[in-house]
């Protein structure tokens, strides 16, 4: 059974109370939850993480055996030339994933180190941009194996 490792970068522990008004109300918890049920109707086998600590990230992807990783770096977009390092050594195929529309806030958050070493990015579609994101992992996953 493949496998899909999703990443949540720091302050996503903080969903459903922290700004709401750009992040919605959902929590992480109820993402991870939606996450694992589609994952489970889609026949693959997820795990979720996350931290606020980059060099946590980085061993994360450097020790995963997920075929697929599917990450939401959030503040360390913008800054961590570490996991963009950790996701090319990897060679493993991902898909950056970000709650809000990164280009319609503050002109440092326009600038992502990690897009060069993913396949695609979703952002701005809240909890959905992480299902799709996983839904569209389903099916590279299915391509490269059939």
């Amino acid at each position: 059974m493949n496998k899909v490792l999703v990443i949540h970068g720091p302050n996503l522990g903080l969903l459903g109370s922290r700004q709401p008004e750009i992040y919605g109300h959902f929590t992480l918890d109820e993402i991870n939850g939606r996450l694992r049920e589609r994952a489970n109707d889609l026949g693959v086998e997820l795990e979720d993480f996350q931290s606020d600590h980059e060099g946590q990230i980085v061993e994360k992807i450097g020790q995963t055996d997920a075929q697929f990783i599917v990450i939401n770096p959030a503040a360390y977009t913008h800054t961590s030339v570490a996991i963009a390092d950790a996701l090319a050594a990897r060679d493993i195929p991902a898909i950056e994933v970000h709650l809000s529309n990164i280009y319609k806030r503050e002109e440092f958050r326009h600038k992502s180190m990690v897009s060069p070493y993913v396949l695609g990015q979703i952002t701005g579609l809240g909890e959905d941009s992480y299902v799709l994101a996983l839904e569209a992992a389903v099916r590279i996953l299915k391509r490269k194996t059939s």
